[in-house]
C-alpha cells in the first residue's frame, strides 16, 4: 500500500467524488482546510472511506509548509 507521501499526484483519493491528490494539494495551497476542500470537491461527503487518507495527506502538507518557513 502506498503511504501519503509516495502516492502519485493523479491518484484518486476520494472515489465517491473522483477527487485526485493533486487537486487536494492545489486547494490546500490556496488556503482551504479540510471542510472547504470537502465543500468544493465533494470529497468526504460520500461513504467516508477517504477521510483518514485525506486528513493524513493534509497533515503532511501542513508539516511540509511549516518546515519550509
Amino acid at each position: 500500500m502506498n503511504t501519503p507521501d509516495t502516492q502519485p499526484e493523479d491518484c484518486v483519493m476520494c472515489h465517491c467524488s473522483g477527487t485526485k491528490r493533486n487537486n487536494i494539494q492545489n486547494l490546500f495551497n490556496q488556503g482551504m482546510d479540510m471542510a472547504a476542500i470537502s465543500r468544493w470537491t465533494g470529497a468526504l461527503s460520500g461513504c467516508g472511506g477517504c477521510e483518514w487518507d485525506i486528513a493524513a495527506f493534509l497533515k503532511e502538507l501542513d508539516e511540509q509548509r511549516n518546515e519550509a518557513q
